[in-house]
């Protein structure tokens, strides 16, 4: 004999599988992050930055997608990779005659120190807990969510600046 379950408590039941089920897969990954990543790539956190030292005579570098890694080069042959994206591009520095010098692949993946993730039905929420929980800004997270605390972010910086402006004077 089989019991009626109410519409709500089966949507209770799914909604708490998915989440152990996703917390059992960033546990996943997390122990991953930190396992060596074959030395073609060059692995960077989103939203971090990462030096490589450049080979000599670097004129210029290319990064194959914008949108996943940016690179800034710094004096000393030091390249700052810093990670925007979830994926892979990659990054290639050439010389003055157009040679290739160096050919790198970049993995960029999430933070999973220190973070949570929530699910509510198939909307995501990201939070750093580092050591009290706040939401974060995460690639990925339900529209409503992400905007809210983006528009937080802003709201924020831009008092941050004018009170910084207010202080010069």
């Amino acid at each position: 004999m089989t019991m009626p379950v109410s519409r709500n408590r089966c949507a209770r039941a799914t909604t708490l599988v998915v989440a152990g089920a996703m917390l059992a897969l960033t546990s996943a990954l997390a122990a991953r992050a930190d396992a060596p990543v074959e030395d073609e790539y060059l692995a960077v956190v989103l939203d971090q930055a990462r030096l490589v030292k450049m080979p000599e005579r670097v004129a210029t570098v290319v990064v194959g997608n914008p949108l996943i890694a940016d690179v800034s080069i710094q004096p000393g042959g030091l390249m700052v990779i810093t990670g925007k994206g979830y994926g892979v591009t990659n990054v290639v520095a050439l010389d003055r005659a157009g040679s290739p010098l160096m050919e790198r692949k970049v993995l960029v993946k999430g933070a999973y120190d220190g973070t949570v993730v929530v699910y509510r039905g198939i909307e995501r929420e990201t939070y750093s807990c580092a050591p009290f929980c706040e939401p974060r800004v995460t690639l990925g997270d339900g529209q409503q969510f992400f905007g809210r605390n983006l528009s937080q972010t802003g709201t924020w910086l831009g008092q941050v600046q004018g009170a910084a402006q207010l202080g010069r004077r």
